[in-house]
């Protein structure tokens, strides 16, 4: 994503983009037949470099195909994509896994982006002015800033890893994790005054220190985190502690994901009326609503409770994305689109991470915690644990269990509803963690000055 500005001037949006399609489309068969786990990290790396040059070029290829008027609809269309593709994965894939293979959960990637292909290469076209303007880029002497894309990936990068190995590893006590964080942080403190001192620098930084586009940076953070986490695990919930297979694990976001599709349609007419603060603002009280609802876990519920759920993100998300779009754009010199559409995009991508690694430490904390609390008041000798056992010893006794048969399978009952309640009690800690997020959407929206409503993306063309 960060090379991605750069190479879009050097090569043209449409044969950059082209180029990174059929990287992702091979790739992705490649995984299909991937013969160890090397061969499919090495595929999935390939991936990588191929759907990372994808977004942030689609979206400046739409800024220019739109006009003014247009480009709100435009952007909500694309923004269906954006939010309902992690919906329609884990729904598909876990189909397809269930009923067929793995393996096509890739393969199925084949056809679809041939066809993307095709229809890309017969029907886009390079703007005359989007040509004129590559060309003066060229001639200003627009190289590549290798020293700021090295500092750039190694700090993003570093942050992954420590984010995704931190709680395996048990952070700072391993000192693999140590000398990556301090890589990472070495990195942004050497990228910083380099990418400030550049003419053309690899990820424009003084971007995110203006008002404007520094706080749809930070909403687009905070989202991410609300959408990547609840997308990973509201499916590993259902499925852990609620016996739901892969494919109905997947079916719980679907009816969010529809519900989505048709908010996009709507706000894609609002943004043309309706300044982008406060779609955000309203965006976000649906995001934590959403969150909220699912702090009330229990063993009980049913596939509404989650779909419903995933029902009210569904109602915010789009009421998120579009306009931030349209804000973030707004008041932006001639040139920077591709570059504030990289940056958003890797806003949006590393929130995602940091938005994972949190819930996966509050789980891992929190459950922790729970559990201790509860085997503490689950003493044997307490009368609430004693009649606890008899009934229970009596149901597994009118089983056709023996005395002793019953009584092992009570104590193993208790355990067992003692980590469920504590796995229930960790999420909804989770839960309201991405609540606070959501509502701290709220105040930066409001830092956002008006823009002129119907031109969703001005731009230098």
């Amino acid at each position: 994503m960060t090379a991605s500005s750069f190479l879009t001037r050097q090569l043209g949006r449409k044969t950059f983009f082209l180029i990174c399609l059929g990287l992702f489309t091979t790739s992705s068969v490649l995984c299909a037949y991937a013969w160890n786990l090397h061969a499919m990290l090495l595929f999935r790396i390939m991936q990588g470099l191929g759907c990372g040059g994808m977004v942030p070029v689609a979206q400046s290829i739409l800024a220019d195909s739109f006009p003014p008027e247009k480009r709100g609809q435009g952007f909500a269309l694309f923004g269906v994509s954006v939010v309902v593709a992690p919906v329609v994965g884990p729904t598909l894939g876990g189909w397809l896994a269930d009923n067929y293979s793995w393996r096509w959960s890739f393969l199925i990637n084949g056809p679809v982006g041939v066809l993307a292909f095709a229809l890309i290469a017969l029907i886009l076209r390079e703007t005359a002015a989007a040509v004129v303007e590559r060309r003066q880029l060229r001639q200003q002497g627009g190289g590549f800033d290798l020293v700021g894309f090295v500092l750039v990936s190694t700090f993003l990068g570093a942050l992954e890893v420590m984010l995704d190995r931190g709680l395996e590893d048990d952070w700072f006590a391993s000192s693999f994790i140590t000398t990556v964080a301090v890589v990472c942080a070495l990195a942004f403190v050497l990228m910083i005054p380099w990418e400030v001192s550049r003419r053309n620098p690899a990820v424009d930084v003084r971007m995110i220190a203006t008002r404007q586009f520094g706080a749809c940076f930070v909403v687009m953070l905070a989202i991410g985190a609300v959408l990547y986490a609840t997308t990973q695990y509201l499916p590993q919930l259902v499925q852990l502690d609620f016996g739901y297979t892969a494919e109905w694990a997947g079916l719980v976001l679907a009816p969010g994901g529809l519900v989505t599709m048709v908010m996009f349609a709507v706000v894609g007419r609002l943004s043309a009326k309706v300044q982008p603060k406060y779609l955000i603002m309203i965006g976000a009280v649906f995001a934590a609503l959403s969150m909220y609802v699912l702090t009330n876990v229990y063993a009980d519920l049913g596939f509404w409770f989650f779909a419903q759920s995933r029902i009210w993100l569904g109602v915010g998300l789009p009421l998120i994305f579009t306009p931030i779009t349209a804000a973030s754009y707004d008041g932006l010199p001639p040139g920077k689109t591709d570059q504030a559409s990289a940056m958003l995009n890797a806003a949006r991508n590393t929130g995602g991470s940091i938005g994972i690694s949190l819930v996966s430490n509050v789980l891992w904390g929190r459950e922790q915690f729970h559990q201790n609390m509860l085997v503490g008041q689950a003493i044997p000798s307490s009368i609430p644990y004693q009649d606890t056992l008899h009934q229970v010893t009596n149901y597994f006794i009118a089983q056709g269990s023996s005395l002793a048969q019953a009584h092992q399978q009570a104590i193993q009952w208790i355990g067992q509803q003692v980590q469920t309640q504590a796995s229930f009690l960790g999420y909804m800690d989770a839960f309201w963690l991405l609540m606070l997020i959501s509502l701290a959407v709220v105040p930066l929206a409001l830092t956002l000055r008006k823009v002129k409503l119907g031109a969703a993306a001005p731009v230098g063309h």
